[in-house]
């Protein structure tokens, strides 16, 4: 057992490469046994593992700093870095972080959890580093992944980096592309001639002489770069990120560390911008997820043997994700205007229904959430009717196409927002928590939540029919069973669910059926009290609240997002009086359990019955 042995980066250096490989297959055991049990992301970390020991292994972190694209790859690199004793705690509350943790660890500089961030982020460490002089140099490594290019802002990261010619490596691990037995093995003998100290001393040195006995601008300075560019584009694939100012090495197989170690060693000897380029296997080690790499992305409980998904299914109930599906493929059927729109998530946001019966109306734009906005509002210019499915933390990433190229056209796009509010153990970079506050003030721009099945799919249906800007915000969680039927929505306008006089509760989405519990349970104390559910976060029904509200004293607004700049602040500023805002405070919520965090922060039915009572002088009967 090498394992149980590694504490630091630093002990690694002591093992041979052999004792690497058995280190390697018992890093995986460790992700599978505890991934099993804590759900997370395994195939990507499985396939990552050769790739972070190379890295471990030759660069001195912490000193040196190694910054993870997303950094849903990185388990093997918390392991490797002193959380191996704790990483039986992965992803749950109060325990290890699924991503990198800047609080968590000096090994990891940033706390990520988005995409195409890494080049940007370690370039800037890299400025920061070159300016403080040669006594504070370090090594900077960028990994990213193939998903990573798909999103503009790592292009924009490797278009300035190529451009400063500052000393920045960027290790592109690859897991989708296929890449042909003799090109591999020839990039690999490349990789060893082109990594090699003697040979870049030579070709620094013959560029030197060029540029020093031939004169700028003549035939033979011409000939010799076309010549050179020519071998290049013949023998290295890779003349993309040469041309924008980077010396590309690969691809490698990044299982093998015979291969990955030395030729890592030689290229960190190497001055200025370099790219190296490795291919890895998704799941890599462990058959299930080799087999369906998809499903084992971001997984729940497992049983190891088999792979099979140990989450419990109630039959006949569906989640919120499950119900937009349905209905979308429904609406879909009898318009053929409706396209769906993903980010690179169409699994998770249930729009692989849609494409497996829609393939010519539905766009996978990879992970460039402000290209999917843009790209809808073409498509809705051109008179069809997208919808844009995407989870609220990464709705954020698009928010100026928002404002600019939907709401200021007033443009029939649909934004189907996924994971609204707590979405749990991915923890803090993934919280849904702040699309209220950065929607709800948006010229044009409808914002509903269901508190209900029934609810989501009547307003999806509704959103469609009324050729403006609508955002429908819904949960990670499982929906109340209600036979479906038409509601007759009119914009702008709430439900009255019960009366009273005691007080007053406006709620919205997944809060109104705990205020329902809640105030159900205060009758049975003697207070009675009103409650309303908003259905629109924008437009208000701001004559139903006032009428309401007009006798009471005691005002109550409750919402899963945070509550400055939130439905409580649009409620209370509408009314122009004082309302009790229940909801999240704005802070970064860490990981755990759903309902765990819902009941920390007095989300539950419990929770909201209890905060009215201390707010109402009124002894309730017990």
């Amino acid at each position: 057992m090498f394992l149980e042995k590694i504490n630091s980066p630093q002990d690694l250096k002591q093992l041979s490469v052999d004792e690497l490989n058995c280190l390697s297959r018992e890093i995986r055991e460790r992700l599978i046994q505890v991934v099993s049990q804590t759900g997370g992301h395994l195939a990507s970390s499985l396939g990552a593992v050769e790739l972070i020991i190379c890295l471990h292994y030759c660069l001195n972190a912490p000193q040196d700093k190694i910054v993870f694209d997303v950094g849903h790859q990185a388990y093997a690199h918390k392991i490797l870095t002193g959380r191996n004793s704790g990483f039986d705690t992965l992803r749950q509350y109060e325990g290890l972080s699924g991503f990198p943790c800047k609080d968590e660890s000096a090994y990891d500089p940033f706390t990520t959890g988005h995409s195409s961030n890494a080049v940007s982020l370690a370039l800037g460490l890299v400025a920061a580093r070159d300016s403080l002089g040669p006594g504070n140099y370090f090594k900077v490594t960028a990994v990213i992944g193939d998903g990573s290019l798909s999103g503009g802002l790592c292009f924009e990261g490797l278009n300035n980096a190529g451009h400063l010619k500052k000393d920045i490596l960027i290790v592109l691990n690859t897991n989708e592309l296929s890449i042909a037995p003799n090109s591999g093995s020839l990039s690999t003998y490349l990789n060893k001639v082109i990594s090699l100290p003697l040979y870049n001393r030579f070709k620094n040195s013959l560029e030197s002489f060029v540029q020093s006995r031939i004169p700028k601008g003549g035939r033979i300075l011409k000939m010799a770069n076309k010549f050179e560019e020519g071998l290049k584009g013949l023998f290295i694939p890779g003349m993309f990120f040469e041309e924008l100012g980077f010396r590309y090495f690969g691809p490698l197989d990044g299982h093998n560390l015979n291969s990955l170690i030395p030729t890592l060693k030689n290229i960190l000897g190497i001055k200025g911008p370099r790219i190296l380029h490795v291919i890895t296997k998704k799941g890599k080690g462990y058959p299930p997820a080799e087999n369906e790499p998809v499903r084992f992305h971001g997984t729940g409980k497992f049983k190891i043997s088999t792979g099979e998904s140990l989450a419990k299914e109630v039959p006949g109930q569906k989640n919120y994700t499950q119900v937009f599906s349905d209905k979308l493929v429904q609406l879909a059927k009898d318009d053929l205007r409706i396209v769906a729109i993903t980010a690179a998530m169409p699994e998770g946001t249930g729009l692989d229904k849609f494409r497996d019966n829609y393939p010519g109306r539905f766009f996978d734009v990879g992970i460039a959430e402000a290209h999917a906005v843009c790209f809808a509002s073409g498509l809705a210019t051109g008179g069809f009717k997208p919808v844009i499915a995407v989870y609220s933390t990464f709705l954020q990433r698009a928010y100026d196409q928002i404002i600019q190229e939907v709401a200021l056209q007033n443009l029939p796009v649909v934004f189907a927002i996924d994971r609204s509010g707590i979405v749990g153990e991915d923890g803090v970079t993934h919280q849904g928590i702040f699309d209220i506050s950065f929607l709800r003030n948006i010229p044009n721009l409808t914002l509903m939540a269901p508190k209900d099945a029934a609810e989501l799919e009547n307003m999806l249906t509704f959103a469609f029919s009324l050729n403006k800007p609508v955002a429908i915000r819904y949960p990670k969680a499982t929906c109340i069973p209600v036979n479906f039927e038409p509601l007759n929505l009119e914009l702008g306008r709430a439900e009255k669910l019960k009366e009273g006089k005691d007080f007053v509760v406006i709620a919205a989405g997944s809060m109104v059926l705990p205020c329902l519990k809640a105030v159900e349970s205060l009758e049975k104390q003697g207070l009675n009290g009103t409650l309303i559910n908003a259905r629109f976060i924008s437009p208000l029904d701001i004559d139903l609240f006032k009428s309401a509200t007009q006798d009471s004293k005691f005002i109550f607004t409750v919402e899963e997002g945070i509550i400055p700049g939130g439905f409580g602040s649009a409620v209370s500023e509408a009314l122009n009086k004082p309302v009790i805002k229940i909801g999240l405070p704005s802070e970064f919520i860490k990981h755990g359990n759903r309902d765990r965090l819902l009941e920390k922060y007095g989300l539950t039915a419990a929770g909201i019955c209890e905060r009215i009572k201390t707010e109402i002088p009124v002894k309730c009967t017990s």
